[in-house]
């Protein structure tokens, strides 16, 4: 099991820690579930350098890495939901666009396929992180007291729920639109998996 490997699992561990810290309602461990989340997005960066500059690329790596990254984001997406913060029905399609995509992308490397990717794609995944990161700053704040008692009004703006609506609207169109996008690109693949499927049936 080699370190890249190592730190995803270590990420898949920590997602469940993350959530139910950041559920738990007691705003020390509120505060721990932001860092446990940074920790685990650090080493998501971190094994996807080593594997690249040491060429530590296994296949236990290339299907688990990509799903691990789904797994804790779609774990905040959804804590979010729990708190009352994120309609579920949006989530539930971000999640779904981005648990396709990925199980394809597997698949794809799997089979040796190239799997044609999108600048798009890219600035979606940007759009949704900088969006969590900013959401999980903003909870922080809000359940933190010494900033809930000096910088009340200033957090009330930085949270106001229709402002992350309207974000979140954005977003999940992005999201939406860029898997589409991504099978419409991908087309020729997509028949190949669904003809192999059929084989196995």
């Amino acid at each position: 099991m080699i370190l890249p490997n190592q730190l995803t699992i270590f990420r898949i561990i920590l997602t469940p820690i993350f959530l139910v810290l950041f559920l738990s309602k007691n705003s020390t461990l509120i505060q721990i579930s932001f860092l446990i989340f940074i920790i685990a997005a650090i080493t998501d960066w971190y094994d996807g350098w080593l594997a690249r500059k040491f060429n530590y690329i296994t296949d236990w790596g290339k299907f688990w890495d990509p799903l691990a990254d789904k797994i804790l984001t779609s774990a905040c997406f959804l804590g979010f939901v729990f708190v009352g913060i994120l309609p579920l029905w949006m989530v539930l399609l971000v999640i779904l666009r981005d648990l396709i995509i990925t199980l394809l992308r597997v698949w794809a490397d799997n089979q040796g396929i190239a799997f044609k990717t999108t600048y798009y794609a890219k600035w979606k995944t940007l759009l949704q992180m900088i969006f969590l990161y900013y959401l999980l700053v903003g909870y922080v704040l809000q359940n933190t007291p010494y900033f809930v008692t000096h910088f009340n009004y200033y957090i009330g703006l930085m949270m106001n729920n229709n402002l992350i609506l309207i974000v979140m609207i954005i977003i999940t169109i992005i999201t939406v639109h860029s898997g589409i996008s991504y099978l419409k690109v991908n087309s020729q693949l997509i028949k190949k998996f669904f003809n192999e499927t059929d084989k196995l049936v």
